[in-house]
């Protein structure tokens, strides 16, 4: 690859990735029910709703499951993986592989997201433990329903929560059973 494609690459690679994740950040939130008049929130929801206005017309939401929204992800990922491929001068492989890989940088990409949405959320619970800023609000709503089943499931520890460790570990479980097996190349695909 000479130096534009690299640059190209680089560049698809970084814009592609920043924009699946406003999109599936969308996705979540919906999903999640987290305030929708957050200034993030509406931000997110600006920069996505091209895509996913025209593809609404077609695709109905079900029990606050955004489907277009989950398509428009998935196509935008299909897109990335051929132009990333395409750029590296190497032949398109069959459809199958590139849905393939788009469902494996999807998946990986949603557990990265809950991964690090929770990272931040312990460490701003000892810095700012009452901090009201709307990006910790977010990362509270959003990781709070994936978090609640762990809650009801351990006994109460004295103050201690220990639903994230098996959280933590619910992702890394999922990434070795779903995601790995799939043999997707992280080069072409945005979000591995």
């Amino acid at each position: 690859m000479n130096a534009l494609g690299n640059i190209g690459s680089l560049l698809v690679s970084t814009l592609g990735t920043l924009y699946m994740l406003a999109i599936l950040l969308r996705f979540l939130l919906q999903l999640s029910r987290a305030d929708f008049y957050n200034p993030i929130t509406q931000m997110i929801v600006r920069f996505t709703d091209p895509g996913v206005l025209v593809l609404r017309r077609f695709i109905p939401g079900y029990r606050g499951i955004d489907f277009a929204t989950l398509v428009f992800a998935f196509l935008v990922e299909c897109a990335l993986i051929c132009a990333l491929i395409m750029l590296a001068g190497i032949a398109l492989p069959g459809v199958g592989l590139i849905i393939a890989w788009a469902f494996a940088g999807i998946l990986n990409f949603t557990l990265d997201i809950y991964f690090w949405s929770l990272l931040i959320s312990i460490v701003a619970s000892f810095i700012a433990p009452f901090s009201d800023h709307p990006a910790l609000v977010l990362l509270r709503q959003l990781t709070e329903p994936v978090m609640a089943p762990f809650r009801r499931l351990l006994p109460s520890m004295g103050g201690l929560d220990l639903s994230p460790i098996f959280l933590f570990l619910s992702i890394q479980i999922i990434k070795i059973m779903l995601v790995a097996p799939i043999g997707a190349n992280p080069a072409f695909v945005p979000g591995m």
